[in-house]
């Protein structure tokens, strides 16, 4: 286990590891910036989800508070804090008030292993894929707890949809893992990404013909661990009022919509590691720059192509239905798991015969231009068959 930017701090101050005044500085150095990220993602993804959502509707979405509504969130959290915090009468009230933190929990640990860059990361743990895996697993326990303490039957079949749905997509979810530690040889999140330096061919999903199928498995096991539409059975205001947290009000349930925005980041950033390079930007001469610079245009990096991630969630969220709880176990055990299952051994006879053949990625990213001219040119032609259809007269009967 290495720590980054905590052992820097420890030394600074010529406090020695393992004592107590190390462990307080070392839980104040990590919190405080992940505290402020968290928010400012959380922020960020709720700001850019109403924005996304309007435009795909035709409309503008928030626009008054803040120049194009940028500030309509900050308003929004400042409401909830001046919110009534209620709780039902015969509620388990322990359980009810630690339910959102054990959710939150398990979202601001995770933050600790995600790299930002080469240096820009709070703890480099050697078995950072396996903590991240174990952390966010108790994201169903909080849930559970939340329907459970309620005392309100729609708010218990919501975290029972919930705990069956988390459960059961963390295994295609896992193997999803497991394959980019087969291509990098380390559990570490640091090594898998500077496994990926070079041009952009170099980078995993491009490297290895299955890893895109891996994504693709591990994106739609993602939406599934975040809830995310069309998964978002917990959470059927149709069926079950809001689900899980229907008697939530007030900070507590702003701080469920937190945990959900940031695991959404923190799911976009793992995908990124294990498959789009991390930090790297795909060009040597500006991966090569070091210092200061080098790691703020590698955060830069990071951040932006995570962002990239959760703006496709949100995409998706509004334009697919939400699917019935047996099509949502029915896709994860007949279709992901032997899938990822089968993807999983390939890949790792691949990374055998050929772990460093960069001459496939070349092909591969020729083979997506031409494909997508293709498509645009086809596309082109629908357009134009439909306006002549259009044009066409029409006679009434």
């Amino acid at each position: 286990m290495t720590y980054t930017i905590v052992n820097h701090v420890l030394d600074y101050f010529e406090l020695e590891q393992g004592g107590l005044w190390s462990l307080i500085g070392a839980i104040a150095v990590w919190a405080a910036p992940i505290t402020g990220f968290v928010a400012i993602v959380g922020l960020v993804s709720i700001w850019l989800e109403r924005k996304i959502s309007a435009h795909i509707q035709c409309r503008l979405g928030p626009m008054e508070v803040g120049p194009h509504g940028l500030l309509q969130t900050l308003a929004d959290g400042i409401k909830l804090l001046g919110k009534e915090d209620l709780v039902p009468k015969n509620a388990d009230r322990a359980l009810f008030a630690l339910a959102p933190m054990m959710v939150f929990a398990a979202t601001f640990v995770s933050f600790a292993c995600i790299p930002f860059s080469e240096k820009a990361i709070i703890a480099d743990l050697d078995i950072g894929i396996f903590f991240i895996a174990a952390v966010g697993s108790l994201e169903a326990i909080g849930v559970v707890m939340a329907g459970w303490s309620s005392n309100n039957k729609w708010s218990l079949f919501g975290a029972v949809r919930a705990a069956t749905q988390v459960v059961s997509y963390e295994i295609p979810l896992s193997l999803a893992l497991l394959a980019g530690v087969l291509c990098a040889g380390s559990m570490s999140l640091v090594d898998i990404s500077q496994a990926q330096g070079g041009w952009i061919w170099s980078w995993f999903i491009f490297r290895n013909p299955f890893m895109w199928i891996m994504f693709l498995i591990y994106f739609i096991a993602s939406l599934a661990e975040c809830q995310r539409a069309p998964f978002d059975l917990p959470e059927a205001e149709s069926e079950l009022v809001s689900g899980f947290h229907t008697e939530y009000s007030g900070m507590r349930f702003a701080i469920f919509f937190l945990a959900e925005y940031g695991k959404m980041y923190v799911v976009s950033a793992v995908g990124v590691v294990l498959f789009f390079g991390g930090w790297l930007s795909g060009i040597p001469a500006i991966d090569g720059i070091g210092g200061i610079t080098g790691n703020l245009i590698g955060a830069g990096v990071m951040i932006t192509k995570s962002f990239l991630l959760v703006c496709v969630q949100m995409w998706i969220r509004w334009t697919l239905p939400r699917i019935r709880l047996d099509q949502v176990m029915d896709l994860c055990l007949k279709y992901l798991l032997p899938i990822s299952l089968v993807c999983l051994m390939l890949i790792a006879v691949w990374q055998g015969l050929m772990p460093t053949f960069d001459e496939f990625g070349i092909a591969m990213i020729a083979a997506m231009a031409l494909g997508f001219m293709q498509m645009r040119r086809i596309y082109r032609k629908a357009i134009e068959a439909s306006k002549t259809r259009l044009s066409l007269p029409t006679m009434k009967v």
